[in-house]
């Protein structure tokens, strides 16, 4: 039987050009469902410290996450849908020119493509049906008997949840890794890159290019494509990091 190819895709940073979970954040800010004083309190400092380079990147997400998790609680899973919908009216072409013309490449190619997010599944759903990709894995945000968020999360933004996504694809889709591609931004994406044969590291933290740098594997098969304003450059992962 001829094994398919597949193309593993992370959404924030890689396809997405900021957070879905940072637009979601924003406009439950707007629509007045979450008080300002959650942003001011717990997330303003790590935010203002990476915008201005004196911070992580990564420390202002997770303490962003946090911060939504508990925000969330309590809250009607029909209402966030409602403003999920919305973020993808708004803000849903807000997507990097280089992963939008590998989706079409892949999609034209008749590979497997499927995205693995650690973002909510809620969002990460209605982003995939908008560039017409059927399967994924999310976050997973659980609701009551009520329909409202209860505040835990079966996440899907660790090694071992990935890891177990991966081999959940390849045995439905018998799928060739060495042959497949993975395209991510963070550390997160390293199980998907470790995977498959071709891995793309789309503008990358600098964590990951560290990680990329420490493993010999990586560093042979890792392309990073860096897109900045209309230019698309492609570098591999012997670029000195400053």
């Amino acid at each position: 039987m001829t094994k398919n190819i597949a193309a593993f895709f992370d959404i924030d940073g890689t396809i997405y050009r900021d957070s879905l979970l940072i637009e979601h954040f924003k406009m439950l800010l707007q629509y007045e469902y979450i008080d300002m004083s959650s942003w001011e309190k717990k997330v303003k400092e790590k935010f203002s410290k990476w915008e201005n380079r004196t911070g992580d990147y990564d420390d202002y997400l997770d303490e962003l996450v946090r911060t939504y998790m508990e925000a969330l609680k309590n809250f009607s899973k029909n209402d966030m849908d409602f403003i999920a919908k919305r973020v993808m009216v708004l803000k849903g072409d807000k997507v990097y020119r280089y992963t939008r013309e590998r989706l079409l490449y892949h999609q034209k190619e008749n590979h497997k493509v499927i995205i693995i997010s650690g973002s909510p599944n809620f969002l990460v759903s209605k982003l995939a049906k908008k560039y017409g990709v059927k399967d994924y894995r999310a976050s997973v945000y659980k609701v009551d008997e009520k329909g409202n968020f209860t505040g835990e999360v079966k996440p899907m933004w660790d090694a071992e949840s990935k890891q177990k996504a991966i081999s959940y694809f390849v045995k439905k889709y018998n799928i060739d890794l060495e042959k497949s591609y993975a395209y991510g931004d963070t550390t997160g994406d390293l199980t998907m890159f470790k995977n498959v044969g071709h891995a793309i590291a789309i503008n990358p933290a600098k964590k990951l290019l560290e990680k990329i740098k420490e493993d010999e594997n990586l560093r042979e098969k890792v392309k990073i494509i860096v897109e900045r304003k209309d230019v698309i450059y492609s570098l591999n992962a012997k670029v000195e990091i400053l």
